[in-house]
């Protein structure tokens, strides 16, 4: 018989599987639940980039398009990225068109890490970070943020954990899961601790349309930092285009052209059909993100008002879809809390330790759901909550 064990990559078998997927696997085999772990919007796809669809499939050839993305998307990209952010890319040779965010991810981090070298991992974050730096045998070190400091990157943070090693930040705002964001005095200030080093920043801003009373800033708008800066976005979150799988990323030429040939012979392109219809997100679906963003507004006020009422307190998310409730004061541990909330109230929410150690203590709750699942969620919660009151 094959030894099976002795053929798998260490560094795969040493990974372990993603925290958001267990919790949202066990709930989907409940009768029942209501599940509030996936950041998937629960809004339809406007209706003119479903008709832009429609009509490509009508009428086009479903073909590979360039490696790079199409070049009028690359283009609208471009031009997208100037009027809502003041940031200048070539759509020539600086802008790759991937399969979701995910891709652009992946292939900006095995672009860059050779073994041994160090990547900066400000946590509690999106998942896939430290998972990709180990399998490229590079050394993630985690920056904890802390709620005391809305969950931002402090400079003094940043700069005790910078060594000749150091090659690459991550650097996730507005941030999954806590819904922190990074103000331009808070990049000016990380910017600072940057500038005379040689290392590169992978700024993740797939939430940089979904803010709250702040317009979304750049790190790659701050002076001398376009430069060391991979900037990754997509359409899932703000277009509400999750299943449509297309993402972007947008780098100096030395850089994308490297990451390029990752993609060329890794995917080859993104879907063909998605990339015409992301076109017509960009150009006129403005007021359409508006409305969502809006509405996304009225249910962070009301999760954040309500779990404060039950007792667990909740820093007011600034940015993205999620709050990130504290649960110490029931006793449990994440793990446990979700545990015991999915088994015994069937509300499936996602431990903070999923994100990095220092979400130990906390909960992600997605408010991407409709206003009547929130609320029917909030009761179950309080009842949980109630029912399990420390040293009781």
């Amino acid at each position: 018989m094959i030894n099976y064990d002795s053929l798998l990559s260490e560094k795969v078998k040493e990974m372990k599987p993603s925290g958001i997927r267990k919790f949202f696997d066990l709930a989907a085999n409940m009768e029942g639940v209501i599940s509030l772990g996936v950041g998937e919007p629960d809004f339809q796809t406007p209706w003119l980039v479903r008709k832009k669809a429609l009509d490509v499939l009508e009428r086009k050839r479903m073909i590979y398009s360039s490696n790079q993305g199409l070049s009028e998307l690359r283009s609208g990209i471009s031009e997208y990225l100037e009027r809502k952010y003041n940031l200048k890319y070539d759509p020539a040779g600086e802008i790759v068109v991937t399969v979701g965010g995910s891709e652009a991810i992946d292939i900006a981090i095995r672009a860059i890490v050779d073994p041994g070298d160090e990547v900066l991992i400000v946590e509690p974050c999106f998942v896939c970070y430290k998972p990709i730096v180990e399998l490229m045998h590079g050394v993630a070190v985690s920056i904890p943020t802390k709620e005391e400091n809305k969950f931002k990157l402090m400079p003094d943070e940043l700069r005790s954990r910078i060594t000749d090693r150091t090659k690459l930040l991550i650097l996730p705002y507005p941030n999954n899961p806590t819904g922190g964001i990074m103000t331009r005095e808070d990049l000016e200030a990380i910017a600072e601790v940057l500038r005379d080093t040689n290392i590169l920043v992978l700024s993740d801003e797939i939430y940089s349309e979904l803010t709250y009373g702040r317009k979304h800033c750049s790190i790659a708008e701050i002076d001398g930092m376009r430069e060391r800066t991979i900037y990754v976005s997509g359409f899932s979150k703000a277009f509400a285009m999750t299943g449509w799988r297309l993402g972007y990323l947008c780098a100096p030429k030395p850089l994308a052209s490297q990451m390029l040939k990752i993609h060329q012979y890794a995917i080859m392109c993104a879907p063909t059909m998605s990339q015409y219809a992301a076109l017509v997100a960009l150009k006129d679906c403005d007021e359409e993100v508006a409305k969502m963003v809006e509405e996304y507004n009225v249910r962070r006020r009301i999760l954040v008002e309500g779990f404060n009422r039950i007792g667990l307190s909740c820093f007011e998310p600034e940015g993205a879809f999620y709050v990130f409730p504290c649960i110490r004061s029931t006793g449990m541990t994440s793990e446990e809390f979700c545990s015991r909330l999915l088994e015994e109230e069937k509300v499936a929410v996602v431990p903070g330790n999923a994100f990095g150690e220092s979400g130990e203590g906390f909960v992600r709750v997605s408010y991407a759901y409709s206003l009547k699942h929130l609320m029917q969620a909030l009761e179950r919660i309080e009842r949980f909550v109630k029912n399990h009151k420390k040293g009781e």
